[in-house]
């Protein structure tokens, strides 16, 4: 195979790459029906008490204070103004939220807690909202799969859907191996790793369709090298802006924000990586020709008498 100056043989590799994507499958799908995952209260149900400081709260402190008092499980963050306190843990107690305040009150008597609002989230109403998401993924995926079938052709329909779901499952994984919760932002953060995902597919698409009518006596191969090239630029462009504003959220965020950090980081390596490595590869095991992409010929009907 001819390889031209400035492109880069990512074919060349895929049997070895192919080797490592099973083996990082296998090992997320392991963790997943192993260990689980993580739900928040979101999913799982639980109490939610606002409390309200005299002085800015230290959540660090806040959350120590709560684990000697026997809370272990509580979720601390700020809610709005850096006074008030949300606290989540999964309790049926109607007295959690008065027993929680007069532990914090009587931890720290120079900035007292006052009780705001507690509030019960069921675990029905949170089965239901897991339902719900999982319901709303797959959806997600139906759409992605007629939206490339309708504007490519199937065989790259298929290649973009395998490719997302590897980037879903291997977000899930490492979510179920570190044990982070999984609460609805982290859905949100799933989900938009499927959109980059899918966005970084389509370009590498939608210049190899280009270069079947450019380069006619290329291979598939080399013509998945040639634009998967082409494109390389603006894909670590993307992928490295991208990941600097996530990592920013990831050091900077606090504990609110680090589940959904952490699933849209993975989420954009394996997003890139899935883009040349799974979604390309699956077009040469399907055979990918520039028949496939000329529509069928229409018969003309003679009309005429």
């Amino acid at each position: 195979m001819n390889i031209k100056i400035g492109t880069i043989n990512f074919m060349g590799v895929r049997n070895v790459a192919f080797a490592g994507t099973l083996i990082l499958t296998l090992i997320a799908l392991g963790s997943w029906f192993t260990k689980g995952i993580n739900f928040g209260l979101d999913f799982t149900g639980g109490t939610l008490i606002e409390l309200t400081y005299q002085q800015p709260a230290e959540l660090g402190k806040v959350r120590q204070e709560l684990v000697k008092a026997g809370y272990a499980e509580a979720v601390v963050q700020s809610f709005g103004d850096t006074k008030d306190v949300l606290v989540r843990m999964p309790s049926e107690d109607p007295e959690l939220g008065k027993k929680v305040a007069a532990a914090l009150q009587a931890a720290d008597t120079g900035n007292p807690a006052s009780l705001k609002r507690v509030e019960y989230v069921g675990p029905q109403v949170g089965e239901e909202l897991r339902d719900q998401g999982g319901l709303g993924m797959l959806m997600a995926l139906g759409g992605i799969l007629l939206y490339v079938g309708f504007r490519f052709q199937w065989k790259f329909a298929l290649g973009a859907i395998l490719s997302l779901i590897h980037d879903t499952v291997i977000v899930m994984g490492v979510l179920s191996f570190f044990q982070i919760t999984f609460d609805l932002t982290v859905l949100a953060a799933v989900l938009a790793v499927v959109g980059y995902s899918l966005n970084d597919t389509i370009v590498i698409f939608d210049r190899v369709r280009e270069n079947f009518r450019v380069l006619r006596k290329a291979s598939l191969v080399e013509n998945i090298n040639i634009s998967t090239s082409q494109t390389l630029l603006r894909t670590m462009a993307t992928s490295i802006s991208t990941l600097l504003a996530i990592a920013a959220l990831l050091f900077f965020g606090g504990d609110n924000l680090f589940g959904f950090s952490i699933a849209l980081f993975v989420g954009v390596l394996a997003g890139t990586y899935s883009s040349i490595y799974i979604a390309n590869v699956v077009l040469i095991w399907l055979k990918l020709s520039s028949e496939d992409l000329i529509p069928p010929a229409t018969k003309e009907v003679d009309d005429r008498p």
